[in-house]
């Protein structure tokens, strides 16, 4: 399998996690990842990049079975809004493609939040980069690597 920059920085870490590769490009939705995977959808986690109403730029790791709600989100960081950043701006910003997106190994850190509902679990799954691939590891194992808060900022399909 070929390694991603997301795994090479998990490795130079020394951080435990397990690579998963999906198929090169393959544009699946979020249920279909984790069904490739063979994962449950709610440890299955997507990245979201934000913009809020001071210009400043956020990252959000959630659910793939649930959606970022806007006004947690924008609480748990402190601003009066936010919205999500245009698809265009999402490559120069972050150096990631959309569907290939993760939290670690962007460009410029940005202020990240994970979704408390990872807190409780042994393992999740997020981008390894790169559309087609995933990584695996303890949530608490991403602290090693950058840095984040847990908070509630996801709503969850029923």
């Amino acid at each position: 399998m070929e390694k991603t920059n997301v795994m090479r920085v998990l490795d130079q870490k020394k951080v435990a996690y397990t690579p998963h590769s999906i198929g090169d490009n393959t544009k699946l939705s979020g249920a279909e990842v984790a069904q490739a995977l063979g994962k449950e959808p709610e440890c299955v986690f997507k990245t979201l990049v934000t913009v809020g109403k001071s210009g400043n730029k956020y990252v959000f790791v959630v659910p793939i079975n649930g959606e970022l709600n806007l006004k947690k989100a924008a609480k748990a960081v402190g601003e009066k809004s936010i919205e999500m950043l245009k698809a265009k701006e999402l490559l120069p910003l972050t150096g990631y493609v959309h569907g290939g997106c993760s939290p670690i190994g962007m460009k410029k850190f940005f202020t990240t939040t994970v979704d408390i509902s990872a807190q409780d679990k042994e393992l999740i799954c997020f981008s390894a980069g790169k559309i087609g691939y995933q990584v695996e590891l303890n949530p608490d194992d991403l602290s090693k690597v950058i840095r984040f808060k847990f908070a509630d900022v996801a709503e969850r399909a029923e």
